[in-house]
């Protein structure tokens, strides 16, 4: 029997998608993992791979249509299996209950930054990137990721001639010094995504490692009606700079750096995993201009961390590498689905990430032990602060909640891994929203 090619889900809200364009025609031979369409919804621009090996028939839906989630919109015959008329089509499943990753773009706002690349931890979109169709064939020949590709074109669109200096650029890190694509890449202050506003006090979110500012959608998008949010992005991440901390102080200094940037007189304060330790220190070293603290399964209460997790999502290129780390993320390995594992390991081609990521892992967390201690740190913050921890988190312990002085409250949740504010956002968003 050929194989279907399908519709991919996205998030949890999609139930369609376009088909933007077609790379390759009926009669092509397919290896696996090539990418055969892009699809465009309105929030997520991905490009699917082919799920196996084969020739490509029957293409129902050309560029420019749409078909629903889970819809066969071509097939894919084995070497030597006799191409006939179009299978008959199955109905197309019901939507599914369990939680998907959320692959939404920020919240439009007139400071929004650029979308940033899939991430693994923080469930992002893939950007559309401005390019010519010579330097997208181009970058697909390099097997270079547009992630961190700045144009020079016309309204900042990638040339071909973008596409081979960042080759050459990548070329340059043989030597397992991290490389930026782009001469500037590893200057300028870190990323920030403001969004939302009203009339109560803004709230501040730093995301964890291997994540990014969108991993925060679920609770930003319903948070933004009556406050403003800003998503700071640490370096080696987002559109961050590859610009890789010497150590955690240094990494404290730079978060602290781009907190005082955003010019506020008193905000609430967010972090998850290493974004929770980092809150953490921010909340001691700024106690005027913290209102509250919610860290949520923070690093820094104690030395475990699973390392080889982190050097596997770190060092993994491929879907079929990354995915089985990825799955640790979530209590329900399920959430995690085929096609959000292909659309991050699309952004690890980058071999100048990799390598920043790797060596940033390499200083935060040597031999797969956290190496900085913020225990001391939580005697001395006096303000209202909540942890929030899932049962289920194979990353970090949750027992290490109970380090925690008795001022802090902790919400600990069954059914939930270390990513609650994704997997149990409807649970987590009432906690933040009652803040003032």
């Amino acid at each position: 029997m050929p194989k279907k090619v399908t519709m991919p889900r996205l998030d949890k809200d999609m139930m369609e998608g376009l088909i933007a364009v077609w790379l390759r025609s009926e009669g092509d031979r397919i290896e696996k993992g090539e990418v055969l369409f892009e699809i465009e919804t309105d929030k997520a621009a991905v490009e699917v791979e082919a799920p196996d090996a084969g020739s490509l028939h029957h293409i129902a839906v050309q560029a420019g249509g749409r078909a629903p989630v889970d819809s066969v919109v071509a097939w894919l015959y084995a070497e030597g299996e006799e191409v006939g008329p179009a299978p008959a089509a199955e109905p197309t499943p019901a939507p599914s209950t369990t939680p998907a990753v959320a692959l939404d773009t920020p919240l439009p706002g007139p400071d929004h930054a650029a979308p940033a690349p899939a991430s693994i931890t923080g469930l992002l979109p893939l950007g559309r990137h401005p390019i010519t169709p010579a330097a997208r064939a181009e970058a697909r020949r390099q097997g270079l990721s547009l992630s961190r590709v700045i144009g020079t074109g016309p309204g900042a669109r990638i040339q071909k001639s973008d596409i081979l200096a960042a080759a050459r650029a990548i070329g340059a890190a043989k030597d397992a010094t991290p490389v930026p694509v782009h001469p500037q890449a590893q200057a300028g202050p870190l990323s920030v995504i403001s969004n939302g506003g009203g009339d109560r006090l803004p709230m501040v979110m730093i995301h964890g490692f291997l994540a990014d500012a969108s991993g925060w959608d679920n609770l930003a998008k319903p948070l933004a009606r009556n406050r403003r949010i800003h998503r700071i992005e640490l370096p080696c991440h987002g559109r961050s700079p590859l610009r890789i901390p010497r150590d955690f102080a240094q990494l404290a200094a730079e978060l602290r750096q781009a907190f005082d940037g955003l010019n506020i007189d008193r905000a609430h304060l967010v972090g998850h995993s290493l974004g929770g330790a980092l809150a953490l220190a921010l909340a001691d070293t700024r106690p005027r201009q913290i209102a509250s603290l919610t860290l949520i399964s923070p690093a820094g209460l104690g030395p475990e961390i699973n390392g080889p997790a982190l050097l596997g999502m770190c060092r993994a290129s491929r879907s079929e590498s990354l995915g089985p780390w990825m799955k640790l993320l979530t209590s329900d390995p399920d959430a995690i689905g085929w096609s959000y594992v292909q659309a991050a390991a699309m952004t690890r081609r980058d071999p100048a990430l990799r390598v920043a990521q790797e060596k940033m892992a390499d200083a935060l967390f040597p031999d797969g032990v956290q190496a900085f201690d913020l225990r001391a740190a939580m005697e001395r913050v006096k303000l209202p602060a909540r942890i929030v921890w899932g049962r289920d988190d194979q990353i970090i312990p949750w027992r290490h909640a109970l380090n925690a002085p008795g001022h802090f409250s902790l919400n600990l949740f069954r059914a939930a891994g270390h990513m609650p504010h994704y997997e149990i956002s409807e649970a987590i968003e009432p906690l933040l929203a009652t803040l003032p």
